[in-house]
This record gives C-alpha cells, structure tokens and sequence, in this order.
C-alpha cells in the first residue's frame, strides 16, 4: 500500500516515517513537507536511506500539488501543522491557515478518491482543554484554551463535517504530550536537555506545577499503526500512558540524569491563560490492542541520549538567527 505522511520531517512525522518504513518494507511512504523552520533538512538526510521512503517539498496548502501526491496513495496519516503554543500566542494566523485551511484541502482532495482507503488525522489532548480531575473521554466537549488549541479543535470538527457529509474514512486521533528523538528544541524536554547540556539557564513558567501526561514518541507511532489496520472510520481515539509529571519534576529529573545543578532554573512568569492539567482516558484504544511499551523514564534516557549523540543536529536549529530571535523574545531576561 502507499501512505502520504503529511509532516514528516517533523518530530512526530518523522519518527513515524522512520518506524512504519521498517516495519513495513514492503509498502510505500510518500513523505509530504513545507519544510518551514519546525523542520531540520538533517532529519531527511536520515530518511533517505529507507528504500520505501520518497519525499515532496510541498506546502498542504497548494491544492494542485497535493492533489498529484495522494491522488496515488490509498491511506493519508496527516501530522502537518503549526504546533507551539507561544508561537500562536504571538501570531496566530500560520496556525489557522496550515492548521485548518491545509485539513480543508486534503479532505477536498480525499473526497474524490474512489480507491482511498483511510485518513488518519493527527490531534491534541489540548483540544478539550485543562481538567482539575479525572480524565477527558472521547466524547468530552472541546474547550481549547489558547489559538493553536483552536485551530486543531477547529480541524478535528472539519473532518467530522466531512465524515457526515460525504462519508470520508477518517478517524481522529488526540495524543497526550510527546517526547523523544527529533523534536525541535523549542519545546520543553528538548528545550530543557539541550541547555543545560551546554550550562545555560532553563526557562521554567511560573512554579512549574503544570501537569503533562507524557507519551514515548514510538508507543505514538505504534498507535497509528493500529488505527490504519483496525481504527473505525467516523471515530475518534484518545492515546495516553497514563504518566502524569508536574513539569518542575520533568525538570529535576532531565538535570539529574545529566547530572547538572538545579541552579541552571530560572522560574519566569507564567504563559497566559496557561492550562494546569491535561489528562486522557484511553480505553477505546486499548480495546483495539494498544498498550505503551515505553514507561517515561526509559523514554527519557533514550530521548537524553539521542540529543548527547546528535549535537549537530540540534546545535544546527538553536544557532541559527530566527531560533534565537523567538528564544530572546521569549525569555528577554535569560
């Protein structure tokens, strides 16, 4: 079979790519990227050695040249989007275009396929917004928080539009926070390993309490995996490990794998509108076989040690002018 991977130079797309090309040499992955500053060329030099893997530089936007690429492909595994919260918290409108207006395109070119088979469409736990208690089921009312929130809240009820609409195959997946290889540095873990793997000073919002639920970014790949062989079209599945670290204690625990001084934290303020506590139910996948394989710390030792063995590829991102613009804007007192 042929998948279109949307976003897979990207964090997750790209640990995806990298998993399904292995496991199944046999099918075909067209890899499908705008390569925007979230994407490292280095991570494609990785890719090109799986034989089953061919790449498109390719904005999901432009109608015409994604019409080309899926028109030949039986399954499409949609990850491309603007994902950092602060970014959107600073100029939201990549994230409404890419976000929504991108899923819009690839539904209007899924609508006229006879042979397509599935749509898998990649979401956020961030959709449903913060929880005090308890966790949030599939069918829990969204409440994003903050504009990228929206404008995935605002896709995933676009692709159930067009399941009711026009039967498109489609199935949402919300993920709860991932980590490990390959993620941009902007974003927390990395974030925090890298600097302080060159003694700089870690930013930490507020007093650090905010609670993430933590998910290995293979048990992610292996989730997808099963909704493209047993995932229901029109449904809508919630992935989570069920490990809940307050951020301070994600912190205090990468320093000490490094083994490096708490000193490096600086406590800044808080995010706006900074949601607490993120937490998913996942029986319904489960139900299909699901189980993480990965427990948080062996995904962090492994994510620790990837980024001590790849310094070029993160000191590449980091050194380059428009990441250090962002991080100074970000963080002027660091």
């Amino acid at each position: 079979m042929r998948i279109a991977v949307t976003g897979g130079a990207g964090f997750i797309g790209s640990n995806f790519v990298s998993f399904f090309c292995e496991n199944h040499p046999a099918d075909e992955i067209f890899n499908i990227d705008k390569m925007t500053y979230a994407a490292n060329p280095m991570t494609l030099d990785i890719l090109k050695r799986y034989k089953n893997h061919a790449f498109f530089r390719i904005d999901i936007c432009n109608y015409d040249e994604m019409e080309k690429v899926l028109g030949d492909c039986e399954f499409v595994v949609h990850f491309a989007a603007e994902t950092h919260v602060d970014r959107s918290l600073q100029s939201a409108g990549s994230f409404l275009k890419t976000d929504i207006f991108g899923t819009f395109v690839i539904l209007e070119i899924v609508k006229k396929l006879k042979s397509f088979k599935k749509f898998i469409h990649v979401s956020t736990d961030e959709v449903y917004g913060s929880i005090e208690s308890g966790s949030f089921t599939e069918d829990a009312p969204l409440n994003p928080t903050n504009p990228y929130a929206a404008s995935k809240a605002s896709a995933d009820l676009l692709v159930l539009s067009y399941v009711k609409c026009f039967h498109i195959p489609a199935v949402i997946v919300r993920f709860t926070n991932n980590f490990g290889p390959f993620q941009h540095p902007e974003k927390f873990i990395p974030l925090a390993i890298t600097n302080a793997m060159e003694n700089k000073r870690i930013p930490l919002y507020s007093n650090g309490t905010q609670v993430r639920d933590w998910l290995f970014v293979q048990d992610t790949c292996r989730a997808i995996e099963i909704l493209i062989e047993r995932g229901s079209p029109g449904e809508i599945y919630n992935v989570s490990a069920h490990q809940e670290r307050q951020n301070i204690e994600v912190l205090d625990r990468i320093l000490s794998l490094l083994g490096k001084d708490k000193n490096l934290v600086v406590h800044v303020p808080d995010r706006v509108a900074h949601d607490k506590r993120y937490s998913l139910s996942c029986e319904k996948i489960r139900k299909l076989g699901f189980r993480p394989l990965f427990n948080f710390e062996q995904g962090l030792e492994t994510t620790i040690k990837w980024y001590q063995q790849n310094q070029q590829w993160w000191k590449t991102i980091k050194d380059n002018e428009e990441f250090k613009n962002y991080y100074r804007s970000m963080y002027p007192s660091l």
